[in-house]
């Protein structure tokens, strides 16, 4: 069972897949599923925080069972953390997300998380609720009360709208003793576009993971103080974590990453838009993108561990997750895997525990002249 780095860096993937990666080698499904264990023995290797698998019930992404892919890395690694992102919770028994995650936490004896999400993509709804008349955020909110009381205890009365009653039942199995009880199968709430959501992860006191994909992350700084001042106003401070998810590639050079990334970001972002009606991606969008000020970490490590601490100024987080989207070949992927835990984790571990040494000392320093 692994503690807390100073500041943790991981992984997380929606396992894309298509019938050939951008360099045009043919990929079959299992081959993209092997692929995707291999990844996750590196970053284990290499000395990563997380690998986080996401719920998607699409043509274009693998994974409809976080839990089940997860289950597949927990023997073939020792440390890493194991995460959903996102658990759909609207649409799924939060009794079976947690007998999944607690079997799964088990397995990797103490390293699963879940995190819970509204969803980024409506598909899952008319899949598993059908024409059934539901409020959107009223669902998710009383599905999150039964997780989190699902933690809490074993033999549970409980009674919502959308799910039958629970009247005393014993949930099991139950996840790994901790000695602190709030790191026993931690929840984290994801959050993308909605400011109510930072404001209900603080309330409750929940780890909360922010995704970044596009636009100038310091925009996104209102998200972060409306969940530290909900937590604060709700006497939770203390047990606020935060995460930026986000999506890059890493590579030699900066030019080699960007060249290389760009075929799976357009690809990828472009098929998405095209549904949602964004504006199409730029190649010069993409550029704008790739500097300090951008959204996408995408370079040599250097400039991504640089861009890691230049978010870190605004938001002061605590974990940092990187999805490479598309089809990249797969020793590419491998490679930026390494780079990312050989090369930037120690940079920006040691950078950023050096910062909060001074400023622990600043703050000491002041406290005894007041």
């Amino acid at each position: 069972m692994t503690n807390h780095q100073p500041f943790e860096i991981g992984l997380h993937s929606f396992v894309d897949y298509q019938t050939h990666d951008t360099a045009g080698n043919a990929v079959s499904p299992q081959g993209r599923m092997k692929n995707l264990l291999e990844e996750a023995q590196l970053a284990d290797q290499v000395g990563l925080d997380m690998f986080a698998v996401g719920e998607h019930h699409r043509p274009d992404y693998l994974a409809s069972n976080p839990a089940t892919v997860l289950a597949a890395m927990a023997p073939i690694t020792q440390n890493i953390k194991l995460s959903s992102s996102v658990s759909i919770l609207g649409t799924d028994d939060p009794v079976r997300i947690f007998q999944q995650f607690a079997t799964l936490d088990l397995l990797s004896n103490g390293r699963a998380e879940i995190m819970a999400g509204r969803a980024s993509f409506a598909e899952s709804f008319p899949l598993f609720l059908g024409q059934t008349p539901f409020d959107y955020d009223e669902l998710f909110a009383e599905k999150l009360d039964l997780l989190l009381k699902l933690r809490e205890q074993t033999e549970i009365h409980w009674r919502g709208k959308y799910r039958p009653a629970l009247t005393g039942q014993g949930v099991y199995p139950r996840p790994v003793e901790k000695e602190n009880h709030d790191d026993e199968l931690p929840v984290w709430l994801g959050v993308g576009g909605t400011p109510a959501s930072a404001v209900r992860a603080g309330e409750l006191g929940l780890p909360m993971a922010l995704a970044i994909i596009g636009g100038m992350p310091e925009r996104f700084t209102a998200f972060s103080d409306l969940y530290r001042r909900a937590a604060k106003d709700a006497g939770k401070l203390e047990k606020t974590r935060l995460s930026i998810n986000s999506h890059g590639f890493l590579a030699d050079t900066s030019q080699a990453a960007a060249e290389a990334y760009w075929p799976a970001q357009e690809s990828r972002m472009n098929r998405i838009g095209r549904e949602r009606g964004w504006p199409a991606l730029t190649r010069q969008n993409y550029e704008a993108d790739l500097s300090l000020r951008g959204s996408l970490f995408v370079g040599d490590p250097e400039q991504v561990a640089e861009k890691i601490l230049f978010q870190y100024d605004h938001f002061q987080h605590d974990r940092f997750l990187l999805m490479s989207v598309g089809m990249l070949p797969h020793d590419q992927m491998l490679h930026s895997i390494e780079l990312l835990g050989t090369k930037v984790a120690p940079l920006v571990r040691e950078e950023i525990e050096r910062r909060r040494a001074s400023q622990a000392k600043l703050d000491a320093m002041l406290a005894g002249q007041a």
